[in-house]
């Protein structure tokens, strides 16, 4: 026998519940007006006879009611009253569930955490209410169903943060790098329409941009493409336009010149060029996902990635359009040029490139031009990669991210090939690491006994992730598992093979490094005695990600947790649990990973050098920046700083400014000042300008551009980060 649950699933009927709610509803009576305990039975076994003689499914408010009467038959009026009672009380908690009103919140825009939690969404626009009000009814589902009491208690109280549960009830992965060469090469589909492999360099760039955002509906993390994979597409718009050319020559009836013929192709190919690289930074800012906002998209240039020859050739045509076209940016709603949130863009820095007068040295420097004038690409050095991502084979790999710094673990293939697209990451928990040092008291010994304590709760709820995408079917992400983005399974075939042996990966996250040395040590991790502390729990959260991988066969890794909202959580937490701190809960949010506190007075040259011995201990994702002025009219530091990255550190960015003032069409960079009641602003230097939707300000975020704003603790970080350059 079945009954219908509020949620409209059937579960078999269960009499001890009745029995359970009968007694905790005779219980509150006196003694003397209680039901004997045969009178629970027969009311419970008088209720399952009905049902059962109902030939029909009966839902809970159905059984309920006919408890209700089974009692008042025996004219047990006091218990019949508490039943009732007790229904009420249910029926109100219900109604008034605190997801509810987050719901309603939301839609009338009126809370504050929830327009800033993500700083490239408009909590405005419908699709991004529609988003967040799924995101809502996912983390209740999530607490209250899918997840253990101690870990959803533990992300509550900020000890640690189970990551995107706004996506956990639905079977989605985190992030991804597209294998776009096999969706081009042999074809995809798009809401069950055939794509055929594409003709023309420009028909392949717009390819590309309807897959990346059936991609960023089918998962809720960044995804990475490589633009070597749109490069063999230029060669098929040169033999294309060639044919043209000499069929034009014909008809007009001029010498058939094979040079001639050649150059206006070749004329015709860099205009097709141009048009792509377009279709992608145009079509990749104006699509819309489902979930509200455009596709978290990182764009790979990596001149070694392809052959040499005229493949490498076109592929640094393909780099050098688009830089230029990043540098001028895109049009705001007033028509003035701005910087854009997406595509984040990563250059390699490699010998062909990195040394003055080296082969591909122009490109470098149109890259640096475009970092300083629009914060991108950010920059890979290929020698530190190689030396990093050592494979099983014992070979160096140099590949993307998937969008802002998650990494794969090097991955061989049954043909013992390095493979990188394809492949995916599972999920997120971070572990607050202030938390622990604070619970510890500063004793050292409890410090350790307490890290293993939060890292088994970690281990516990990365589980869960994996355990939540296991026997998932294919079906539910065909772009992604039947059509080549990850994969080419069949239709019901579950992705469980994708989930274990490395080809995966699954992230344990940590935030506060900084102020977790300072409370241990009194140091700061730059200093001696604080950096070996430092080094030791880095070095302790990969031998338990190791110890882990061997129990199960899962690629755990560490990741350097780019906290946005989270900061702000973590900060109000610990403060509430410890209090104010100096200099490790005294502020409004704390330091993302590893990174050098961003009130410490450092360098450039010598932040970058220091982080990358700890960037080396976060394998499956982390990168560093240095905030730099305006170095629009100062190339040559921009220059030095990346050929220092190139040297010393596998993945790092220069966070220049990149504002605008809609008032008065100031482009310099908008302050944050303190309004008369302490909130921080954002104003015009030159206008006074405070409204919001008055401005373009773009910032590093953590690892990506924002461009909506952000809360209080993360502005807060913003303000009171000192210039490195």
């Amino acid at each position: 026998m079945k009954i219908i649950k509020r949620s409209g699933t059937e579960v078999a009927f269960n009499i001890d519940k009745i029995i359970a709610a009968v007694r905790k509803a005779n219980h509150e009576v006196v003694e003397n007006e209680r039901l004997t305990d045969k009178q629970v039975d027969d009311i419970s076994n008088n209720v399952a006879d009905i049902c059962r003689s109902m030939n029909r499914t009966l839902n809970v408010e159905e059984i309920q009611d006919l408890v209700e009467n089974e009692i008042m038959n025996i004219k047990s009026f006091e218990v019949a009253r508490k039943y009732i009672t007790y229904r009420y009380k249910r029926y109100l908690v219900r109604k008034s569930n605190s997801t509810d009103q987050q719901i309603l919140s939301l839609i009338e825009c009126n809370n504050e955490e929830v327009k800033q939690e993500n700083s490239n969404k408009n909590p405005v626009i419908n699709s991004v209410q529609r988003d967040y009000m799924a995101g809502e009814v996912s983390k209740d589902i999530t607490k209250r169903f899918l997840l253990p009491e101690d870990i959803v208690r533990a992300h509550e109280e900020g000890i640690i943060h189970f990551h995107d549960s706004d996506y956990f009830a639905q079977h989605m992965h985190n992030c991804c790098l597209v294998n776009l060469e096999d969706m081009l090469e042999n074809g995809t589909v798009i809401s069950e329409v055939m794509i055929e492999k594409p003709k023309s360099f420009s028909t392949a760039c717009n390819v590309a941009t309807q897959c990346i955002a059936q991609i960023a509906s089918s998962q809720y993390g960044g995804q990475s493409i490589t633009l070597s994979h749109l490069a063999p597409y230029v060669n098929v718009s040169r033999i294309k336009f060639r044919k043209i050319v000499e069929e034009e020559f014909r008809l007009a009836g001029l010498t058939l010149d094979e040079n001639k013929i050649n150059e206006v192709a070749e004329m015709r190919v860099k205009e097709e060029i141009k048009r792509g690289v377009q279709i992608i930074q145009y079509q990749v800012i104006t699509l819309m996902t489902t979930n509200g906002q455009a596709p978290f998209i990182t764009i790979f240039m990596y001149l070694d990635e392809v052959e040499d020859g005229t493949l490498r050739d076109d592929l640094a045509l393909i780099i050098e359009e688009m830089l230029r076209q990043r540098i001028l940016g895109v049009k705001n709603e007033k028509g003035v040029y701005v910087t854009p949130a997406f595509p984040k863009l990563i250059y390699v820095l490699e010998e062909d490139n990195i040394h003055e007068g080296s082969r591909y040295w122009d490109i470098t420097k149109l890259a640096a031009e475009c970092t300083a004038k629009r914060m991108v690409p950010d920059y890979i050095s290929e020698k530190k990669m190689i030396e990093y991502k050592i494979d099983k084979n014992g070979n160096g790999n140099c590949y993307p991210c998937m969008g802002c710094r998650s990494f794969l673990t090097p991955y061989v293939d049954e043909n013992g090939k390095p493979k990188y697209y394809g492949r995916f990451n599972q999920g997120v928990v971070t572990l607050n690491l202030v938390d622990v040092a604070c619970s510890s008291e500063g004793n050292m010994d409890k410090f350790w006994q307490i890290f293993d304590e939060r890292l088994e709760l970690c281990r516990r709820a990365l589980m869960h992730r994996h355990e939540r995408l296991l026997d998932t079917p294919s079906d539910v992400a065909p772009i992604l598992w039947q059509y080549g983005a990850l994969a080419r399974l069949k239709k019901g075939e579950k992705i469980n093979k994708l989930l274990f042996n490395g080809y995966s990966t699954i992230s344990l996250g940590y935030a506060g490094l900084c102020e977790c040395t300072r409370y241990m040590t009194g140091k700061s991790h730059t200093e001696k005695g604080g950096k070996e502390f430092a080094l030791e729990v880095m070095q302790y959260l990969n031998d338990a990600c190791k110890k882990w991988k061997e129990q199960t066969n899962i690629d755990f890794s560490i990741y350097g947790t780019p906290l946005e909202s989270t900061t702000y959580k973590f900060a109000k937490c610990l403060q509430k649990r410890f209090g104010f701190i100096e200099n490790v809960t005294d502020r409004n949010y704390i330091t993302n990973s590893y990174h050098v506190h961003v009130t410490e007075e450092i360098d450039a040259f010598t932040k970058l050098t220091f982080e990358s011995q700890f960037q080396k201990l976060s394998p499956g994702g982390a990168v560093s920046y240095v905030e730099v002025p305006n170095m629009q009219d100062n190339l040559e530091a921009v220059l030095a700083v990346m050929k220092h990255i190139y040297e010393n550190i596998m993945y790092a960015e220069l966070n220049t400014k990149s504002d605008y003032c809609c008032e008065c069409g100031y482009d310099g960079e908008i302050k944050i000042v303190s309004d008369d009641h302490g909130k921080l602003i954002w104003e015009c230097p030159n206008c006074g300008n405070t409204d919001q939707d008055q401005m373009n300000v773009a910032r590093r975020t953590c690892g990506y551009i924002g461009t909506q704003f952000w809360n209080q603790g993360r502005t807060q970080e913003i303000r009171e980060r000192v210039m490195h350059l």
